[in-house]
């Protein structure tokens, strides 16, 4: 199964919830090299905005996945301008009331928020010789 097609799973699960954050870290753990546990743990607090309408949660757990990839600034930065100029926010409060505005219920505009940075990470992560190398031993 692919990244998308386990993002894909765990978003219309109904047993349980996968937040933003957690319905990237979760697929992405072959990145990260957390367990699936682990990473529903790690993102269990960096959903709606790390539950405050802060910074977006796809954005925080793409940015864990990209640190952990060994990407540096550069990538993080471009990343989350690119997503402020489609969506004119980063800020998940911001996000949603947009979204309401136009009368797009929640969990499809987080789920395409979801699937939005699951294609980013995985065209970013096929693009890069870093995600080949072995990563530094800290």
């Amino acid at each position: 199964m692919d990244h998308m097609q386990e993002v894909e799973k765990l978003r219309a699960r109904t047993d349980i919830h996968f937040n933003c954050a957690q319905s990237l870290l979760v697929p992405f753990r072959d990145v990260t090299g957390l367990s699936e546990d682990e990473s529903y743990r790690l993102g269990s607090l960096f959903g709606s905005g790390m539950h405050h309408g802060g910074l977006c949660g796809t954005l925080s757990s793409a940015a864990m996945i990209l640190g952990m990839a060994g990407f540096g600034k550069d990538v993080s930065t471009a990343m989350i301008r690119d997503f402020r100029k489609r969506h004119e926010s980063i800020q998940c409060r911001d996000l949603l009331a947009a979204s309401a505005k136009r009368g797009i219920p929640r969990k499809p505009h987080c789920d395409g928020l979801v699937f939005e940075m699951t294609r980013f990470l995985d065209e970013t992560l096929a693009g890069s010789t870093i995600a080949q190398q072995d990563r530094p031993m800290v």
